[in-house]
């Protein structure tokens, strides 16, 4: 029989040196009470000490829970991780050079522990080339200290790849919903699956442990096969959690039974962005203008912040049954959710396991990908991922910009104070951002334009009141707002002069009504793509 620890226990499992591997995504699937003991047991002992923390997605609340327990001087030795964002005390410890750390692709991280499991050296793919993680440009390393390389080029057949080095799993802590006496886990109530499976066979082949936290420990017997996500085989111990606080569905939402495809809502998720319709707002331009580049029968991904707001623009207008939504941590079909619900579908069609979606994702299987824009520069190269001190980490916006079919970049023109206003159809900037997002170097390349451009894949950029495209010489202006001054609101706002086509047009006047209508045919074909 599988043993059965409490959370204390089970963080005197953890050995000095480990190197721990922790499961889910944001909130989601996040074995909060293990970790959370995990944390106090050092704080208490001083022990253990000296890990290396392995994470694919973001995981914390951006204060204090999940892996923010574990940000401790002393516990952590090394990071690597595929989003930082939501873990601001381990990214202050690699900012301060206090711990070793790197960013990898999150899809690239799930594959890796695949791989792993496999006991292959590592593994190869064209994601990456070109970005910070490009070993000729930074490497996935965050700061001075850390001094290894964990990625390599290498040249296959006339071709460049990337090669990442296997990663190093000691112990696994995962999460589930039930678990039956010799260990097998289900996941009925959790609305993702993540890479479980692989983490938990990467370290029991590693000939490390497995422990989950898990609802509920039921008899032998009882559990349906096909339910099963990590089999019985590569678990050590189980930890029931009967605290509600740290067996959440996210860190939003305690239980919403929609997230899991059933239909008998509690009624307490946190629902995706809901676009003005009182006054417009910046995002539900962008995200008009955005959605007019929807071809029906898309799979479709959409980012975090702008991009949210597409579904919700599509939805409104009695058309979002024409694409197929899916996100990067799993799930295929419905609703995807914002804040930190994001990760979770409202009725999902399916859920599959995170690197089966990167597979997915990397084969080029998305048509349309829809991503924030934080950062552009001349070139047309896109920074998300770090801006000075502030570690947001990449996530899977590497894997996802460079093997969509059409790319399409979604922010505000300008940041930090933003403020317009919509009559009569036209748009005016009532009070500019501070802060300028189209300059001439950006800080770190997350999406590399030459390589988009070698593949020769369409890219859009699409802000409130100017929309460009990527060309062999940089960006191209080619509409801007009807109300906008070329001059005033356009070019005097960015750090370098684009191209201006000479077909430059005025945005859709629709956009900018009250009542937005989107007409999509059925008819048209994926072939337009």
């Amino acid at each position: 029989m599988v043993k059965q620890l409490t959370p204390e226990q089970a963080a005197l499992w953890i050995n000095d040196g480990d190197a721990v591997l922790l499961g889910g995504f944001i909130g989601s699937v996040v074995p909060e009470a293990i970790e959370r003991a995990i944390g106090e047991r050092f704080s208490r002992t001083q022990a253990p000490k000296d890990l290396t923390l392995l994470f694919a997605a973001g995981q914390g609340d951006g204060k204090s829970r999940a892996i923010n327990h574990l940000a401790q001087q002393g516990l952590v030795k090394m990071a690597i991780g595929g989003h930082w964002g939501l873990v601001p005390k381990l990214q202050q410890l690699a900012v301060d050079n206090l711990i070793q750390a790197y960013n990898l692709p999150q899809g690239i991280i799930s594959h890796l522990l695949r791989d792993t499991a496999a006991g292959k050296p590592g593994t190869i793919s064209k994601v990456g080339l070109g970005t910070f993680v490009d070993p000729r440009i930074e490497g996935g390393k965050i700061n001075q200290v850390t001094d290894k390389d964990w990625v390599e080029v290498i040249n296959i057949a006339g071709e460049e790849h990337l090669f990442y080095h296997r990663l190093p799993v000691d112990v696994a802590i995962l999460r589930g919903t039930t678990a039956d006496e010799n260990g097998n886990v289900t996941m009925e109530d959790e609305c993702l699956i993540v890479e479980s499976l692989a983490a938990a066979q990467a370290a029991r082949n590693n000939g490390g442990k497995v422990i989950v936290q898990v609802k509920r420990v039921v008899g032998s017997g009882t559990l349906d096969p096909h339910a099963v996500k990590i089999p019985g085989i590569f678990v050590d111990a189980v930890v029931v959690c009967d605290s509600e606080h740290e067996h959440m569905q996210t860190f939003a939402t305690q239980m919403n039974p929609e997230f899991v495809g059933r239909k008998e809502s509690t009624g307490d998720a946190v629902t995706c962005c809901q676009p003005s319709t009182a006054r417009l707002d910046a995002k539900t331009i962008i995200a008009r203008r955005a959605a007019m580049e929807l071809i029906p029968g898309s799979i479709l991904n959409l980012g975090i912040g702008a991009p949210e707001y597409i579904a919700q623009v599509a939805q409104q207008a009695s058309v979002l049954q024409h694409f197929t939504l899916t996100v990067e941590p799993g799930a295929v079909g419905g609703e995807p959710q914002s804040g930190l619900d994001f990760g979770a579908s409202r009725l999902p069609q399916a859920i599959i396991s995170q690197d089966q979606m990167f597979d997915f994702y990397d084969g080029g299987g998305v048509d349309q990908a829809f991503l924030g824009l934080a950062q552009c520069d001349q070139f047309g190269d896109i920074n998300v991922s770090r801006f000075g001190s502030k570690i947001a980490g990449c996530g899977g916006f590497i894997n996802i910009t460079q093997n969509a079919k059409h790319v399409y970049f979604c922010g505000t023109f300008t940041a930090q104070g933003l403020s317009i206003d919509v009559k009569e159809q036209r748009l005016r900037i009532l009070k500019e951002g501070r802060q300028h997002k189209f300059i001439e170097a950006v800080e770190q390349i997350t999406f590399s334009a030459k390589q988009a451009l070698i593949a020769n894949k369409p890219v859009l950029y699409i802000t409130e009141r100017a929309v460009f495209r990527l060309t062999l010489d940089g960006l191209e202006l080619i509409e801007i707002a009807p109300g906008i001054d070329l001059q005033a609101d356009v070019l005097k706002q960015m750090s370098f002069t684009p191209n201006i086509s000479p077909n430059l047009k005025v945005m859709d006047e629709a956009i900018f009504k009250a009542q937005f209508e989107l007409v999509i045919n059925p008819d048209d074909s994926l072939s337009s793509i």
